[in-house]
Protein backbone atom coordinates (compact mmCIF):
# COMPACT_ATOMS: atom_id res chain seq x y z
CA UNK A 1 0.00 0.00 0.00
CA UNK A 2 3.11 2.00 0.72
CA UNK A 3 4.43 1.84 -2.57
CA UNK A 4 1.45 2.97 -4.81
CA UNK A 5 0.66 -0.47 -6.30
CA UNK A 6 -1.41 -1.61 -4.03
CA UNK A 7 -3.78 -2.15 -6.57
CA UNK A 8 -1.81 -4.55 -8.63
CA UNK A 9 -0.94 -6.39 -5.47
CA UNK A 10 -4.90 -6.88 -5.18
CA UNK A 11 -5.49 -7.64 -9.04
CA UNK A 12 -3.17 -10.35 -8.86
CA UNK A 13 -4.45 -11.82 -5.71
CA UNK A 14 -7.89 -12.34 -7.08
CA UNK A 15 -6.32 -13.45 -10.68
CA UNK A 16 -4.60 -16.39 -8.45
CA UNK A 17 -7.67 -17.09 -5.61
CA UNK A 18 -10.74 -16.49 -7.34
CA UNK A 19 -13.56 -13.48 -6.66
CA UNK A 20 -13.36 -12.96 -3.29
CA UNK A 21 -9.40 -12.79 -1.28
CA UNK A 22 -8.45 -11.50 2.05
CA UNK A 23 -6.37 -8.55 2.29
CA UNK A 24 -5.47 -8.04 5.56
CA UNK A 25 -6.91 -10.11 8.66
CA UNK A 26 -10.42 -8.47 8.70
CA UNK A 27 -10.77 -7.34 4.69
CA UNK A 28 -12.33 -8.83 2.31
CA UNK A 29 -11.95 -7.68 -0.96
CA UNK A 30 -14.67 -8.87 -4.11
CA UNK A 31 -14.91 -8.70 -7.62
CA UNK A 32 -18.33 -10.29 -8.44
CA UNK A 33 -21.48 -8.28 -9.92
CA UNK A 34 -23.46 -9.81 -6.97
CA UNK A 35 -21.51 -8.14 -4.50
CA UNK A 36 -22.42 -4.72 -5.36
CA UNK A 37 -25.72 -5.74 -4.53
CA UNK A 38 -25.03 -7.05 -1.38
CA UNK A 39 -22.78 -4.79 -0.02
CA UNK A 40 -23.97 -1.35 -1.20
CA UNK A 41 -27.78 -1.27 -2.62
CA UNK A 42 -30.90 -0.67 -0.37
CA UNK A 43 -31.24 -2.84 2.36
CA UNK A 44 -34.82 -4.02 4.02
CA UNK A 45 -34.36 -3.00 7.59
CA UNK A 46 -31.64 -0.54 9.11
CA UNK A 47 -30.24 -3.45 10.96
CA UNK A 48 -29.16 -4.67 7.58
CA UNK A 49 -27.30 -1.85 6.25
CA UNK A 50 -23.89 -2.04 6.32
CA UNK A 51 -21.86 0.64 7.34
CA UNK A 52 -19.03 3.10 5.85
CA UNK A 53 -15.98 1.20 7.84
CA UNK A 54 -14.75 4.30 10.63
CA UNK A 55 -11.33 2.54 10.00
CA UNK A 56 -11.03 4.09 6.29
CA UNK A 57 -13.54 6.88 6.39
CA UNK A 58 -12.19 9.70 8.79
CA UNK A 59 -14.43 12.00 10.14
CA UNK A 60 -13.99 15.73 9.38
CA UNK A 61 -12.49 17.29 12.61
CA UNK A 62 -15.32 20.85 12.16
CA UNK A 63 -18.43 18.41 11.08
CA UNK A 64 -19.41 15.30 9.39
CA UNK A 65 -19.73 14.96 5.68
CA UNK A 66 -21.97 13.76 2.83
CA UNK A 67 -19.19 11.25 2.32
CA UNK A 68 -17.96 9.86 6.13
CA UNK A 69 -21.68 11.17 8.23
CA UNK A 70 -23.76 8.14 9.75
CA UNK A 71 -27.04 7.06 8.31
CA UNK A 72 -29.35 10.26 9.71
CA UNK A 73 -26.53 12.47 8.55
CA UNK A 74 -26.06 11.65 5.09
CA UNK A 75 -29.49 11.25 4.72
CA UNK A 76 -30.05 14.91 5.38
CA UNK A 77 -27.34 16.26 3.59
CA UNK A 78 -28.55 14.17 0.68
CA UNK A 79 -31.54 15.70 0.75
CA UNK A 80 -30.42 19.31 1.28
CA UNK A 81 -27.49 18.84 -1.85
CA UNK A 82 -30.25 16.92 -4.28
CA UNK A 83 -31.98 19.80 -5.64
CA UNK A 84 -28.73 21.34 -6.38
CA UNK A 85 -27.75 17.83 -8.28
CA UNK A 86 -30.89 16.93 -10.21
CA UNK A 87 -31.88 17.22 -14.03
CA UNK A 88 -33.79 20.26 -13.54
CA UNK A 89 -30.57 22.18 -11.93
CA UNK A 90 -28.68 20.73 -14.79
CA UNK A 91 -30.22 22.22 -17.20
CA UNK A 92 -29.81 25.42 -14.90
CA UNK A 93 -26.32 25.34 -14.60
CA UNK A 94 -25.20 24.72 -18.11
CA UNK A 95 -24.34 28.54 -19.36
CA UNK A 96 -22.20 28.82 -16.39
CA UNK A 97 -20.40 25.28 -17.21
CA UNK A 98 -20.49 26.46 -21.14
CA UNK A 99 -18.27 29.22 -20.62
CA UNK A 100 -15.92 27.41 -18.55
CA UNK A 101 -15.27 25.07 -21.34
CA UNK A 102 -15.07 28.10 -23.97
CA UNK A 103 -12.62 29.17 -21.59
CA UNK A 104 -10.36 25.75 -21.97
CA UNK A 105 -10.97 25.62 -25.56
CA UNK A 106 -9.73 28.92 -26.27
CA UNK A 107 -6.81 29.03 -23.83
CA UNK A 108 -5.77 25.85 -25.03
CA UNK A 109 -6.12 27.29 -28.76
CA UNK A 110 -3.51 29.67 -27.02
CA UNK A 111 -1.06 27.49 -25.56
CA UNK A 112 -0.85 25.24 -28.20
CA UNK A 113 1.18 27.46 -30.37
CA UNK A 114 0.21 25.81 -33.95
CA UNK A 115 1.19 22.15 -32.47
CA UNK A 116 4.60 22.53 -32.18
CA UNK A 117 4.82 22.97 -28.04
CA UNK A 118 3.49 19.84 -26.11
CA UNK A 119 1.12 21.34 -23.65
CA UNK A 120 0.31 19.00 -20.34
CA UNK A 121 -3.71 17.78 -20.23
CA UNK A 122 -3.80 16.79 -17.04
CA UNK A 123 -3.20 20.77 -15.84
CA UNK A 124 -5.45 21.76 -18.25
CA UNK A 125 -8.35 19.54 -17.51
CA UNK A 126 -7.29 20.07 -13.55
CA UNK A 127 -8.14 23.83 -14.10
CA UNK A 128 -11.66 23.62 -16.19
CA UNK A 129 -12.99 21.26 -13.88
CA UNK A 130 -11.60 23.25 -10.67
CA UNK A 131 -13.18 26.58 -11.66
CA UNK A 132 -16.72 24.88 -12.58
CA UNK A 133 -16.95 23.13 -9.42
CA UNK A 134 -15.44 26.10 -7.41
CA UNK A 135 -18.54 28.31 -8.82
CA UNK A 136 -20.97 25.84 -8.53
CA UNK A 137 -20.19 25.41 -5.14
CA UNK A 138 -18.82 28.92 -4.15
CA UNK A 139 -20.60 30.98 -6.56
CA UNK A 140 -16.93 31.89 -7.72
CA UNK A 141 -14.30 30.60 -9.84
CA UNK A 142 -10.56 29.32 -8.49
CA UNK A 143 -8.95 31.91 -11.62
CA UNK A 144 -6.91 28.89 -13.52
CA UNK A 145 -8.05 29.33 -16.68
CA UNK A 146 -8.52 32.81 -16.26
CA UNK A 147 -4.73 33.24 -14.92
CA UNK A 148 -3.45 29.83 -14.18
CA UNK A 149 -3.79 29.91 -10.57
CA UNK A 150 -2.82 26.61 -8.85
CA UNK A 151 -2.39 27.77 -5.44
CA UNK A 152 -5.46 25.98 -4.03
CA UNK A 153 -4.77 22.34 -6.69
CA UNK A 154 -1.69 22.27 -4.48
CA UNK A 155 -2.99 22.54 -1.34
CA UNK A 156 -5.27 19.19 -2.57
CA UNK A 157 -2.43 17.85 -3.45
CA UNK A 158 -0.64 17.68 -0.06
CA UNK A 159 -4.25 16.75 1.64
CA UNK A 160 -4.49 13.79 -0.60
CA UNK A 161 -0.70 13.15 0.55
CA UNK A 162 -1.27 13.26 3.90
CA UNK A 163 -4.83 11.18 3.68
CA UNK A 164 -2.49 8.43 1.77
CA UNK A 165 -0.58 8.55 4.78
CA UNK A 166 -3.00 8.30 7.06
CA UNK A 167 -5.18 4.94 5.58
CA UNK A 168 -1.62 3.67 5.62
CA UNK A 169 -0.72 3.76 9.26
CA UNK A 170 -4.26 2.86 10.09
CA UNK A 171 -3.84 -0.99 9.01
CA UNK A 172 -0.52 -0.99 11.27
CA UNK A 173 -1.40 -2.98 14.19
CA UNK A 174 -1.27 -1.01 17.42
CA UNK A 175 -0.65 2.41 15.86
CA UNK A 176 -4.30 2.66 13.78
CA UNK A 177 -5.45 4.89 17.12
CA UNK A 178 -2.75 7.22 16.85
CA UNK A 179 -2.50 7.84 12.72
CA UNK A 180 -3.80 10.66 13.04
CA UNK A 181 -0.95 12.22 15.17
CA UNK A 182 1.38 10.21 13.86
CA UNK A 183 0.82 11.55 10.25
CA UNK A 184 0.96 15.54 11.70
CA UNK A 185 4.36 14.23 12.89
CA UNK A 186 5.56 13.02 9.91
CA UNK A 187 4.20 15.22 6.84
CA UNK A 188 6.53 17.40 5.47
CA UNK A 189 5.66 21.31 6.80
CA UNK A 190 4.46 22.38 3.62
CA UNK A 191 1.50 19.44 3.36
CA UNK A 192 0.73 20.80 7.05
CA UNK A 193 0.29 24.18 5.79
CA UNK A 194 -1.84 22.58 2.60
CA UNK A 195 -4.24 21.26 4.90
CA UNK A 196 -4.94 24.43 6.83
CA UNK A 197 -4.46 27.02 4.27
CA UNK A 198 -7.51 24.64 2.04
CA UNK A 199 -8.95 25.16 5.88
CA UNK A 200 -8.99 28.78 5.45
CA UNK A 201 -9.52 29.18 1.90
CA UNK A 202 -12.88 27.77 2.09
CA UNK A 203 -14.21 29.10 5.14
CA UNK A 204 -13.22 32.42 2.95
CA UNK A 205 -14.96 31.53 -0.12
CA UNK A 206 -17.92 29.73 2.23
CA UNK A 207 -18.45 32.88 3.79
CA UNK A 208 -18.77 35.26 0.79
CA UNK A 209 -21.48 32.69 -0.65
CA UNK A 210 -23.35 33.38 2.43
CA UNK A 211 -23.55 36.78 1.99
CA UNK A 212 -24.58 37.22 -1.41
CA UNK A 213 -28.21 37.16 -1.53
CA UNK A 214 -28.33 37.22 -5.43
CA UNK A 215 -30.08 34.09 -6.73
CA UNK A 216 -27.70 31.46 -8.64
CA UNK A 217 -28.40 27.77 -9.77
CA UNK A 218 -25.17 26.53 -7.73
CA UNK A 219 -25.18 24.33 -5.11
CA UNK A 220 -25.61 26.43 -2.13
CA UNK A 221 -28.98 27.92 -3.51
CA UNK A 222 -31.64 25.69 -2.22
CA UNK A 223 -29.47 24.93 1.16
CA UNK A 224 -29.30 28.86 1.74
CA UNK A 225 -33.10 29.19 1.86
CA UNK A 226 -33.60 26.89 4.28
CA UNK A 227 -35.52 28.53 7.57
CA UNK A 228 -33.25 28.74 10.56
CA UNK A 229 -32.36 25.29 12.08
CA UNK A 230 -33.05 23.28 8.83
CA UNK A 231 -30.55 23.86 6.84
CA UNK A 232 -26.65 23.16 7.71
CA UNK A 233 -24.77 24.61 10.50
CA UNK A 234 -21.86 26.92 9.45
CA UNK A 235 -19.65 23.39 10.00
CA UNK A 236 -20.90 21.40 8.43
CA UNK A 237 -21.26 24.11 5.29
CA UNK A 238 -17.38 24.31 5.53
CA UNK A 239 -16.45 20.59 5.64
CA UNK A 240 -19.01 19.49 3.20
CA UNK A 241 -17.80 22.16 0.47
CA UNK A 242 -14.55 21.68 1.13
CA UNK A 243 -15.39 17.73 0.20
CA UNK A 244 -17.29 18.49 -3.18
CA UNK A 245 -14.43 20.33 -4.13
CA UNK A 246 -11.82 17.86 -3.55
CA UNK A 247 -14.31 14.60 -4.88
CA UNK A 248 -16.06 17.26 -7.92
CA UNK A 249 -12.81 18.01 -9.29
CA UNK A 250 -10.78 15.27 -8.88
CA UNK A 251 -13.29 12.54 -10.34
CA UNK A 252 -14.14 14.42 -13.64
CA UNK A 253 -10.44 15.42 -14.16
CA UNK A 254 -9.09 11.61 -14.04
CA UNK A 255 -11.72 10.92 -16.65
CA UNK A 256 -10.87 13.52 -18.77
CA UNK A 257 -6.99 12.58 -18.63
CA UNK A 258 -7.03 9.16 -18.83
CA UNK A 259 -9.85 9.03 -22.12
CA UNK A 260 -7.58 11.58 -23.39
CA UNK A 261 -4.62 9.49 -23.11
CA UNK A 262 -6.33 6.09 -24.22
CA UNK A 263 -7.67 7.89 -27.60
CA UNK A 264 -4.41 9.53 -28.51
CA UNK A 265 -3.09 6.44 -28.11
CA UNK A 266 -5.59 4.25 -30.31
CA UNK A 267 -5.58 6.24 -33.54
CA UNK A 268 -8.51 4.06 -35.29
CA UNK A 269 -10.58 4.80 -31.64
CA UNK A 270 -10.02 8.47 -31.54
CA UNK A 271 -11.34 8.48 -35.06
CA UNK A 272 -14.06 6.78 -34.65
CA UNK A 273 -14.91 9.71 -32.10
CA UNK A 274 -13.67 12.54 -34.07
CA UNK A 275 -16.23 11.05 -36.84
CA UNK A 276 -18.81 10.74 -34.94
CA UNK A 277 -18.84 14.32 -33.46
CA UNK A 278 -17.86 15.93 -36.63
CA UNK A 279 -21.02 14.37 -38.63
CA UNK A 280 -22.91 15.56 -35.53
CA UNK A 281 -22.25 19.03 -35.37
CA UNK A 282 -20.82 21.65 -37.25
CA UNK A 283 -18.87 23.64 -34.80
CA UNK A 284 -17.92 22.43 -31.16
CA UNK A 285 -19.98 25.18 -29.54
CA UNK A 286 -23.68 23.45 -31.02
CA UNK A 287 -22.73 20.89 -28.24
CA UNK A 288 -25.05 20.81 -25.23
CA UNK A 289 -25.33 18.61 -22.19
CA UNK A 290 -28.48 17.31 -23.89
CA UNK A 291 -27.22 16.66 -27.50
CA UNK A 292 -23.79 14.96 -26.47
CA UNK A 293 -25.60 12.81 -24.57
CA UNK A 294 -27.07 10.96 -27.93
CA UNK A 295 -23.86 10.00 -29.15
CA UNK A 296 -23.01 6.46 -28.64
CA UNK A 297 -19.35 6.35 -29.33
CA UNK A 298 -18.87 9.23 -27.23
CA UNK A 299 -20.45 7.48 -24.51
CA UNK A 300 -18.91 4.13 -24.84
CA UNK A 301 -15.33 5.83 -25.17
CA UNK A 302 -16.40 7.72 -21.34
CA UNK A 303 -17.53 4.22 -20.28
CA UNK A 304 -14.55 2.47 -21.22
CA UNK A 305 -12.44 4.55 -19.71
CA UNK A 306 -13.63 4.62 -16.37
CA UNK A 307 -12.89 0.88 -16.41
CA UNK A 308 -9.78 0.58 -17.35
CA UNK A 309 -8.67 4.11 -15.15
CA UNK A 310 -11.47 4.64 -12.78
CA UNK A 311 -10.97 7.65 -10.54
CA UNK A 312 -11.51 5.31 -7.87
CA UNK A 313 -8.75 3.25 -7.61
CA UNK A 314 -9.30 0.99 -4.24
CA UNK A 315 -12.65 -0.53 -3.09
CA UNK A 316 -14.36 1.61 -0.54
CA UNK A 317 -15.38 -0.67 2.42
CA UNK A 318 -18.55 -1.29 4.76
CA UNK A 319 -18.79 -3.14 7.25
CA UNK A 320 -20.97 -6.52 7.69
CA UNK A 321 -23.61 -5.75 10.24
CA UNK A 322 -23.82 -7.59 13.63
CA UNK A 323 -24.80 -11.20 13.40
CA UNK A 324 -23.37 -11.47 9.87
CA UNK A 325 -24.62 -10.87 5.91
CA UNK A 326 -24.69 -13.32 3.19
CA UNK A 327 -22.20 -11.72 0.49
CA UNK A 328 -22.17 -13.38 -2.95
CA UNK A 329 -23.32 -16.81 -1.67
CA UNK A 330 -21.37 -16.51 1.20
CA UNK A 331 -21.84 -15.95 4.85
CA UNK A 332 -19.56 -13.49 6.27
CA UNK A 333 -19.50 -12.91 9.86
CA UNK A 334 -19.86 -9.42 11.43
CA UNK A 335 -17.19 -6.59 11.89
CA UNK A 336 -15.68 -7.85 8.90
CA UNK A 337 -14.57 -4.61 6.54
CA UNK A 338 -15.63 -5.42 2.85
CA UNK A 339 -15.16 -3.42 -0.82
CA UNK A 340 -15.86 -4.18 -4.41
CA UNK A 341 -12.60 -3.39 -5.47
CA UNK A 342 -12.59 -1.39 -8.75
CA UNK A 343 -8.94 -1.58 -10.68
CA UNK A 344 -9.44 -5.50 -9.92
CA UNK A 345 -12.89 -5.90 -11.13
CA UNK A 346 -12.72 -3.70 -14.05
CA UNK A 347 -9.13 -5.59 -15.01
CA UNK A 348 -10.27 -9.43 -14.53
CA UNK A 349 -11.12 -11.65 -17.44
CA UNK A 350 -13.87 -12.97 -15.01
CA UNK A 351 -15.48 -9.95 -15.83
CA UNK A 352 -14.41 -8.76 -19.54
CA UNK A 353 -13.02 -10.20 -22.46
CA UNK A 354 -9.53 -9.15 -23.15
CA UNK A 355 -9.69 -6.72 -19.90
CA UNK A 356 -6.66 -4.66 -20.89
CA UNK A 357 -7.16 -3.56 -23.93
CA UNK A 358 -8.81 -0.23 -24.93
CA UNK A 359 -12.39 -1.72 -26.80
CA UNK A 360 -15.28 1.22 -26.27
CA UNK A 361 -17.23 -0.85 -28.79
CA UNK A 362 -18.34 -3.60 -26.28
CA UNK A 363 -20.49 -0.67 -25.02
CA UNK A 364 -22.12 -0.58 -28.05
CA UNK A 365 -22.17 -4.00 -29.65
CA UNK A 366 -22.92 -5.98 -26.45
CA UNK A 367 -23.62 -9.10 -28.91
CA UNK A 368 -20.03 -9.48 -30.08
CA UNK A 369 -18.61 -9.93 -26.16
CA UNK A 370 -21.18 -11.99 -24.77
CA UNK A 371 -19.51 -12.78 -21.58
CA UNK A 372 -18.94 -9.22 -20.52
CA UNK A 373 -20.19 -8.31 -16.81
CA UNK A 374 -20.98 -4.54 -17.52
CA UNK A 375 -23.29 -4.84 -14.12
CA UNK A 376 -19.50 -5.19 -12.50
CA UNK A 377 -18.37 -1.02 -13.60
CA UNK A 378 -20.07 0.80 -11.29
CA UNK A 379 -17.68 3.96 -10.67
CA UNK A 380 -19.66 5.87 -9.10
CA UNK A 381 -21.18 3.25 -6.41
CA UNK A 382 -24.42 2.20 -6.15
CA UNK A 383 -27.36 2.41 -3.02
CA UNK A 384 -28.13 5.22 -1.47
CA UNK A 385 -25.07 6.38 -0.73
CA UNK A 386 -23.78 6.63 -4.47
CA UNK A 387 -22.27 9.49 -5.89
CA UNK A 388 -24.69 12.76 -5.63
CA UNK A 389 -22.33 14.35 -8.73
CA UNK A 390 -22.77 11.22 -11.09
CA UNK A 391 -24.82 13.41 -13.98
CA UNK A 392 -22.78 16.04 -13.27
CA UNK A 393 -19.43 14.70 -13.75
CA UNK A 394 -20.72 12.36 -17.25
CA UNK A 395 -21.99 15.89 -18.75
CA UNK A 396 -19.17 17.22 -17.66
CA UNK A 397 -16.86 14.89 -19.11
CA UNK A 398 -19.07 14.35 -22.87
CA UNK A 399 -18.71 18.34 -23.16
CA UNK A 400 -15.48 18.77 -22.54
CA UNK A 401 -13.59 15.54 -24.10
CA UNK A 402 -16.37 16.05 -27.08
CA UNK A 403 -15.29 19.76 -27.48
CA UNK A 404 -11.52 19.39 -27.10
CA UNK A 405 -11.46 16.06 -29.90
CA UNK A 406 -13.63 18.25 -32.11
CA UNK A 407 -11.51 21.30 -32.22
CA UNK A 408 -8.09 19.88 -31.85
CA UNK A 409 -5.94 17.07 -33.45
CA UNK A 410 -3.45 15.43 -30.24
CA UNK A 411 -0.46 13.56 -30.19
CA UNK A 412 1.34 12.56 -27.17
CA UNK A 413 5.05 13.54 -26.39
CA UNK A 414 7.41 10.41 -26.72
CA UNK A 415 7.91 10.98 -22.68
CA UNK A 416 4.17 10.62 -22.21
CA UNK A 417 3.34 7.60 -23.89
CA UNK A 418 3.59 5.63 -21.61
CA UNK A 419 2.05 7.81 -18.52
CA UNK A 420 -0.94 5.76 -17.71
CA UNK A 421 1.67 2.39 -17.36
CA UNK A 422 3.43 3.19 -13.83
CA UNK A 423 0.99 5.42 -12.06
CA UNK A 424 0.50 4.77 -8.38
CA UNK A 425 -3.13 4.76 -7.30
CA UNK A 426 -4.00 5.58 -3.13
CA UNK A 427 -7.31 6.30 -2.83
CA UNK A 428 -7.06 8.33 -6.67
CA UNK A 429 -4.35 8.18 -8.84
CA UNK A 430 -1.22 10.50 -8.50
CA UNK A 431 -1.02 11.82 -12.22
CA UNK A 432 1.98 12.75 -13.45
CA UNK A 433 2.05 15.55 -15.96
CA UNK A 434 1.02 14.21 -19.60
CA UNK A 435 2.25 16.38 -22.15
CA UNK A 436 0.24 16.50 -25.55
CA UNK A 437 0.86 18.28 -29.11
CA UNK A 438 -2.04 20.23 -29.76
CA UNK A 439 -2.81 20.92 -33.33
CA UNK A 440 -6.33 23.18 -34.44
CA UNK A 441 -7.79 20.70 -36.14
CA UNK A 442 -10.80 23.11 -37.29
CA UNK A 443 -10.98 27.16 -36.77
Amino acid sequence: MWTGYHHRAVQELHAKYGPVVRIAPNNLSYINPQAWKDIYAHKKTREQEMIKDPEFYVRNPDAPTIVNGNHEEHARYRRLYSPGFSARSLREQEPLIQGYVDMFINGLARACEHGETPVDMVQWFNWVTFDIIGDLAFGEPFGCLADGATDWLLKLNQIEEAQMHFRIIQHIPLLGRYARQIVNTMLPSDAVKGSEGHRKLTQEKVTRRVNNNASRPDFMEHILRQPPGKGFTMGEMLSNSATLIQAGSETTATLLSGALHLLVNHPDKMQKLVDELTTSFASDDMMTIENTDRLPYLAAVLEESLRLYSPAVPGFPRQVPKGGAMIDGDYVPGGTSVAVNHYAAYHSPLNFSRPNEFIPERFIDTAAFPDDRRDVLQPFSVGPRNCIGKSLAYAEGRLILGRAVWKFDMRLSEKSHGWMSDQKGYVTWMRPEMEVYVKMRHG
